[in-house]
This record gives C-alpha cells, structure tokens and sequence, in this order.
C-alpha cells in the first residue's frame, strides 16, 4: 500500500483577510481525501502564534485554543516536521509534533501570500502549494506589479504610488500627484492587501482624502489608479508551473458600486457570470494575457488573473494577479476550473501534485561552488 501524503493546511494569519482565510481553509479540508492524505491543520492567530491539533480551524474561529499545542517550523532543511513548543522548568522544549510532506497555504495578504512565509518554507526545504517568494512578492505589491506589466508590455491602467508617511506629512502633494494620474474617480488601495479590504472610489478632493487615510491603516504604500467608466471585472483562473494554461473567464456583476469587501463575502447581491459573455477572440486574448502575467512574475502552482475591461470598446487592462485566490466552494478560482472541467477535489490534489514537483525541481539546484582544476 501506498504511503499517504502527509500535508499541512495552515490557515488564519496576521492579516486583514484572516476570516477569509478560515473560510477557503474550511473547503479545502472538506476536499482532502483522506484515503491519499494525513492532515495536519495548522492555525495561526492574529498575534502570529501557531497552533496544531483536532480541528484546530474550529478552535480558531471560537478562540479556544487551549486544546491546542503550540508549534512551529525550524528554518532548517532536512527535518520535514513541525514541531510542539512545551513549556519545561528549563524553558521551552522542541518536540516533534508531526511530519511533514508538503504544506497548503491557505493564508491571504499580509505575512501569507506576500512571499514572507513562503521563504520560510524555502529555508526549511519543505514543499508547499503555490508562488515562490519572488512570484508571491510581485503579485501581492500592487504597485511593483505594474512596473513589471508595463516591462513586460502588458497592458494596465495608470496610477501613482505613494507612502504612509507621505499621506501623513505631505497630503497636498500627494494629492497633486494624485489628481495628475487621472480626472476623478480614482481608486485608492493598499499596495500589498486583498480581498478589497481598504479600496476606496474617489469621486472628489474630499473622498482621495478619506481613500488615503484608509489605504494607509493597512499597508506603508498606497496605490492611487485610474478608475475605469463603465468596467467589467473580468477574471481567469491559471494553473501550473513552467506550462501553466489558463481557465475560461469569469465575470464578476458586483452587486455595489464594485466588487468591495462586503459585495464579495456579506453579500449575497453579487453575480458570477461562468463563462464571462466575452466574443471569443476576445476571451482568448484574456487568457494569453493571463499566462503572459503569471509568467512574468514567475508564479507557479496557481493565480487568479484579474482584468478591468472597458465596457465600450472591450480594451483591457491587467489589475492583478492573486497567488493564493479565495478558495470556497464559491470562489472564482475552483468556480472557474469546474466550469472548465476541473474539479474541486481534483483541482486540489493537483495543486499538491504541482508543489512537489517544483519541490523535486528546486533539488536540482546546487547551492555550494566547487572550483575544479
């Protein structure tokens, strides 16, 4: 008989996207065979602490987390475990708590899919799902993202990066600058968040000010960009390492002004239109733009491509690209796939499919020099 995968979900994290974070944990573990797989859930808290044992998702979402263990990962390659912090009269004691084949981060934003914990995986020499650490550092920097689309020519809408301290001590300025990117409205966003936490419409001087003030609460560098009349949000889901294809596209009927926090979680107003009613040059030139995006950031494993395409004459302009999507039943990144005949379960068991085999081709690389005669 086969071995059984041994696989770390974690899930939760320092970051405004936590709740969201428990939600995809929630289907991802629904969808784990347990006939291929040993799951070990993996939780961490707001504050950063990581905690392990029985559902240990719904110790997290309650708060008890005294039926837990506290654990960690060593930055050691080799080992493959996590290990239990336990308290002893000499300090705390390391122990091992569980093997470890492949970890699935089920984390969003901040310190989850920004490539910080990604390094860490990197440092321990363990596989995980999804973008490296350059590939999850450029998808989750929004205004870095740019830069690397417009180097790449692929096509994005204009905008201005500004910082924290800044929007604090330089606000006319920031505002001149801001206001030199477009005629209002312009959208004002975290750079390196998701989920739509901390966007804001600017339709005046008065709202750039508040969109500002907002931005900066989540993130030291805010994007200010072009709003788009009369956009569709068009998205497309891509999976794969070195050949990565894309998924058919989505389109997203916000059921708010656009696609904000609660339009996509709270509310039930919003509309997933699978397949977007694209004509089908058009759909085709999205998906290349799609893969075009993922490879210049070196992705791998998975993304969900975002577009904002103008309703009158079907132009499109690349917004980002989400290295660890939503991953609920009802998110557009498994939503997407089943329609292109993937399923949930299926997409899951590929994805850990793909994190080993980049795993398998980063052993290849030598990391000590030896000069021969």
């Amino acid at each position: 008989m086969t071995a059984k995968t041994r696989i770390g979900v974690i899930f939760g994290g320092r970051s405004g996207e936590h709740e969201v974070s428990l939600q995809s944990a929630r289907s991802i573990l629904a969808n784990l065979p347990p006939s291929r797989f040993d799951i070990i859930q993996i939780a961490i808290d707001h504050q950063g602490h990581w905690y392990a044992g029985a559902d240990a998702l719904t110790a997290l979402e309650t708060g008890n987390l005294g039926t837990l263990e506290k654990v960690t990962l060593l930055p050691e390659p080799g080992r493959n475990c996590l290990y239990s912090l336990r308290a002893t009269g000499a300090g705390i004691a390391l122990e091992k708590y569980a093997d470890l084949d492949v970890v699935f981060p089920a984390l969003h934003g901040t310190f989850g899919e920004d490539g910080t914990i990604q390094g860490m995986f990197e440092l321990a020499g363990i596989a995980y799902v999804g973008a490296g650490v350059l590939g999850s550092s450029l998808g989750m920097d929004k205004g870095v993202f740019k830069s690397v689309m417009q180097a790449h020519n692929l096509p994005v809408l204009p905008a201005a990066v500004v910082t924290r301290r800044q929007v604090e001590a330089e606000m006319e300025q920031v505002i001149q600058a801001a206001e030199a990117v477009s005629a209002y409205p312009l959208f004002t966003k975290p750079a390196n968040l998701g989920s739509s936490v901390g966007i804001t419409k600017c339709r005046s001087r008065a709202d750039l000010v508040e969109g500002l003030m907002d931005a900066a609460r989540f993130d030291r560098r805010i994007v200010i960009e072009k709003g788009l009349a009369n956009a569709r949000e068009i998205e497309v889901s891509v999976l794969g390492n070195d050949q990565p294809h894309a998924s058919v596209p989505g389109e997203v009927v916000p059921g708010e002004d656009f696609y904000t926090y609660s339009a996509k979680y709270l509310s039930d107003n919003s509309k997933l239109l699978i397949p977007a009613p694209l004509p089908p040059q058009k759909a085709a030139e999205i998906q290349q733009i799609a893969v075009a995006a993922y490879r210049a950031i070196d992705c791998a494993g998975m993304a969900r491509v975002d577009f904002l395409v103008n309703a009158d004459d079907l132009s499109i302009y690349t917004s980002e690209v989400n290295t660890i999507p939503g991953f609920t039943r009802i998110s557009m990144y498994p939503k997407l796939w089943e329609a292109s005949g993937l399923s949930y379960p299926a997409l899951i068991e590929r994805l850990i499919d793909l994190a080993l085999e980049r795993k398998a081709d980063r052993d290849h690389t030598e990391f000590e020099y030896r000069r021969t005669a």
